[in-house]
């Protein structure tokens, strides 16, 4: 009689935390597009169905990563002006979303949010309702501010180049010779003259940041 195959053992120390962190490092190396069960089997050593001990499907696997990312996010300090402490907050998501940009398309569509989530979201309500805003205009801050850190987390990790000394070079290589100033005086001006001062990509982050935090601070009381 034949005997069946002994079942592989699990990897020493193989546990939940340990899958989601290598499903963490593959994303950040490939995408999430470029994240399967049988490639994160592989890089652990261990078979695809062991996985499932430790993650139920893929969906519970998304939550989980997305709950690392918001781990890494600071929550706004609640001993600090509501603008300082939320600027920081935006900082450290918009640090967090570098690291991690496959992420931000999947920040806002769990429906199932993991602990660090919903500490986060807790902690940046409260910094908004102890600041003054009715629950309404909390949500409306809320919205408008992650907008811009997920939109600027989507154009940085898109744009052609990552600092102002890369730009100036694309700028004086790439952009200007198809900018001829008799077809598009505006947008050869503009290049030029950024060129000429030294534009920095990096720091509309913060304008825009800031921007709004002051436009929101106008209407923080009774609105």
């Amino acid at each position: 009689m034949t005997q069946g195959r002994e079942p592989a053992a699990e990897p020493e120390g193989l546990s939940a935390a340990r899958v989601v962190a290598e499903a963490v490092r593959i994303a950040d190396d490939a995408g999430v597009e470029g994240l399967s069960m049988r490639r994160l089997a592989t890089a652990l050593g261990a078979g695809a169905m062991s996985l499932y001990h430790y993650i139920a499907n893929k969906d519970e696997l998304l939550d989980a990563m997305v709950d690392v990312v918001f781990a890494e996010i600071e929550p706004p300090p609640l001993d600090v002006d509501w603008k300082v402490a939320m600027r920081a907050e935006a900082l450290s998501a918009r640090e967090a979303l570098a690291r991690h940009p496959w992420a931000i398309s999947l920040m806002e569509s769990r429906t199932t949010p993991g602990p660090a989530n919903l500490r986060h979201r807790e902690a940046v309500t409260a910094c908004l309702r102890r600041a003054g805003f009715s629950v309404v205009m909390a949500t409306h801050a809320n919205w408008l501010l992650n907008g811009h850190v997920y939109g600027y987390a989507m154009q940085e990790a898109n744009v052609p180049f990552d600092s102002a000394d890369a730009l100036a070079d694309m700028t004086e290589e790439v952009y200007l010779p198809q900018l001829p100033p008799e077809q598009f005086p505006y947008l050869n001006e503009s290049a030029t003259e950024l060129l000429a001062i030294g534009y920095d990509p990096t720091q509309e982050f913060l304008y825009g940041i800031d921007l709004l935090l002051d436009a929101l601070d106008a209407r923080r009381i009774g609105g």
